[in-house]
């Protein structure tokens, strides 16, 4: 895989089972570029141990003035100077192309769940986390795919000279045998405390990235309250931990780098010291000595690879842990209906909680408990907040959405969360989505009551000859108050035209005026389409064709609004907002009257 060819046509199924599963298929993945990367990097680092063995041949000859070997000393020298500039190039160029592909087969497969959940993303895992994941942690995790072909050739090689030296010169090469896997091991030890201690990092880390989001996402409201002062000293407490605990973990990666750089050295000096008195006893030339000195003081390069697939590892063992967290969410559930063709114009049910959508009726669900409303919401759309074995798959028409293809199911129900994302661009981009052109972008801008918006966009604009449509908005749509941007979003829903379409709370930000013409727009919009809107105002109530009241988890009364008004106390106590002491005073009220009537 070269970076041209990216993005990947598939990225593949990854293993989640846990992070090193993850860490492991990612490398395998590639197992193509990992073997190129480990066979130059063969090169590069047999080049560099074989530095002393022409060094050695050189001063040999000279000690011996013999120029044949002298020529040949120096040639070995040329030969491998061109191997290890050859050999440094392509390890570098395979090596950020390893890393790359690695870190953009992350990305791909973390756009494609997100593309997959949808709003639910961020109501399974934290919206800091998300970020964490798809930014920094990619990186590592890139990091780590990339190091493990270095480190195998560092090791190989490593192997290659240990054996080498024991035949080339056994007295000497035995000392070095011995000592090298020990220097390799060193620092074994230290690595679960420095693993540790990089967790907490990266913890807390975490945690000062959620709180960041959360502060900016909420600024307008923290400067309406007066409480940016004390978010921003709840940021700098968390920054500050952050800090100590890097400080922590810095200290002992400086370790283990200081016990890369000592032990070499010890292992160098025993050499030198063992060496001369083999020199001076003639048991050895002068140029074996050099030779053996250049190949033990080399090893140093080696090495280094040890030291940084430990910290590349224990960096991107949490990150990879993360990643595998988010791409193990499933949107399915329980399927329970025969999973195949959907068929058009089918009713819309709920198992969970016995909620039905007649096809071609607008259906208002009215739940006490907003956050009800929001997991009943996410169900009807095919992705269940918290999926349990136990939680059946929402059906239209019989069949089960989970049954069908992404696409399928997202093109026959479409959801509109309570707080829709306006994402920035121009008005015109904005309405730019798969629909099925039967209703034009004029026509829901009229629906949900989008003139005032048009108008404001149009004034605000300088350079668009007074033309909304090219108007920009800006991130999230913050240039706009709450209301204009949920009428906004649900113009952009209506123009989608879905087969079903669920609105949850769709008005919740607009004056009460408004509202009941928002109302009549989407009655008129979508005759004769299925619509279900759950919300507890009695405007939109009042122009459904039949409303389903949801306690406790489960549909416990249908009908029209009015019907359920008079006959239905938990439905009056939601709609009207009504206190148990009202209901009960009521209750009061109407027995004593009663009573009074037959006195009378």
């Amino acid at each position: 895989m070269q970076i041209k060819d990216l993005p990947y046509a598939d990225p593949g199924v990854p293993d989640v089972r846990s992070g090193p599963r993850f860490l492991l298929w990612l490398g395998r993945s590639q197992l193509g570029g990992q073997l190129k990367c480990l066979l130059w990097g063969m090169l590069l680092q047999l080049g560099i141990a074989g530095l002393p063995l022409g060094v050695g041949l050189a001063v040999q000859a000279v000690v011996d003035r013999d120029g044949g070997r002298l020529a040949l000393g120096t040639g070995l020298l040329v030969v491998l100077g061109v191997a290890i500039a050859t050999g440094d190039a392509m390890v570098h160029r395979v090596s950020v192309t390893n890393w790359i592909t690695a870190a953009a087969r992350v990305q791909q497969l973390l756009s494609r769940k997100t593309a997959e959940l949808g709003a639910v993303l961020t109501r399974r895992v934290a919206a800091g986390e998300v970020v964490a994941v798809s930014t920094a942690d990619v990186e590592k995790i890139g990091w780590f795919v990339e190091a493990v072909s270095r480190f195998a050739s560092a090791a190989l090689t490593l192997v290659l000279v240990c054996a080498g030296l024991l035949l080339y010169q056994p007295d000497l090469g035995l000392v070095v045998a011995l000592g090298v896997p020990v220097l390799a091991l060193a620092a074994l030890p230290l690595l679960p405390s420095a693993t540790r201690r990089a967790d907490e990092q990266r913890e807390k880390a975490g945690r000062a990235t959620e709180l960041a989001s959360d502060t900016v996402a909420g600024l307008r409201v923290l400067r309406g309250i007066g409480g940016e002062e004390l978010f921003l000293g709840r940021y700098r407490t968390a920054s500050q931990e952050v800090r100590r605990a890097a400080v922590r973990s810095a200290r002992m990666w400086a370790l283990i780098a200081a016990i890369q750089v000592l032990l070499p050295g010890l292992l160098l000096a025993a050499v030198v010291v063992y060496g001369a008195r083999l020199a001076l006893d003639g048991r050895i030339t002068v140029g074996e000595l050099v030779t053996v000195y250049g190949a033990v003081a080399l090893t140093h390069h080696p090495l280094r690879n040890f030291e940084e697939i430990a910290m590349a590892y224990s960096f991107s063992r949490p990150s990879a842990k993360r990643a595998a967290r988010v791409l193990a969410l499933s949107r399915t559930t329980t399927a329970t209906g025969g999973a195949g063709e959907l068929r058009p114009g089918g009713e819309l049910y709920d198992p969970v909680t016995g909620v039905r959508a007649p096809a071609g009726l607008f259906t208002a669900v009215v739940c006490g408990d907003p956050d009800e409303a929001g997991r009943l919401a996410d169900r009807l759309g095919g992705h269940p907040a918290e999926p349990a074995e136990d939680h059946s798959s929402v059906l239209l028409g019989g069949t089960a959405l989970d049954g069908l293809s992404l696409a399928a199911a997202r093109a026959a129900v479409l959801v509109q969360d309570k707080d829709p994302v306006l994402l920035s661009g121009t008005l015109r981009e904005l309405f730019d989505v798969p629909a099925s052109g039967r209703v034009a972008v004029a026509g829901a801008l009229a629906a949900a009551q989008c003139g005032d918006v048009l108008d404001a966009l149009a004034q605000a604009s300088v350079d668009t000859d007074g033309d909304p449509m090219r108007t920009r908005i800006t991130e999230r749509g913050r240039s706009l108050s709450g209301g204009q941007r949920q009428r906004l979003a649900l113009a952009r829903s209506l123009v989608t035209d879905p087969e079903v379409l669920v609105l949850d709370e769709p008005t919740s930000a607009v004056d009460s005026h408004t509202e009941a013409r928002v109302a009549a727009g989407i009655r008129r919009l979508r005759a004769g389409r299925t619509t279900v809107v759950l919300a507890s105002s009695p405007l939109l109530l009042d122009v459904a064709d039949r409303v389903v009241l949801v306690d406790g988890g489960t549909a416990v009364a249908m009908g029209t609004h009015r019907g359920l008004l008079a006959a239905e106390p938990r439905y009056r106590a939601v709609v009207t907002r009504e206190t148990d002491d009202e209901l009960t005073l009521d209750k009061e009220l109407g027995r004593l009257g009663e009573l009074e009537g037959e006195t009378a």
